[in-house]
């Protein structure tokens, strides 16, 4: 379906950025601005996948190349 263009360091980086986000949307349950950190959910999405949009629309990949 999607091309991996991630690599393992851009992956983990982006697990423990989501986690913290949404994370701070649940500690936080009176603040008003609390739902601006739901965006951690795309970061979260593009770390499950293992691929992300804007580096294929730049052509970019963190991927290591597998020598054959």
């Amino acid at each position: 379906m999607f091309k991996n263009n991630m690599g393992t360091l851009d992956r983990i980086l982006r697990l423990v950025l989501g986690a913290v986000l949404v994370g701070v949307f649940f500690m936080f349950p009176d603040a008003g601005w609390r739902w601006l950190a739901l965006i951690g959910i795309v970061p979260l999405a593009t770390a499950i996948i293992g691929s992300c949009p804007i580096y294929s629309i730049f052509g970019l990949s963190t991927c290591t190349v597998k020598k054959s």
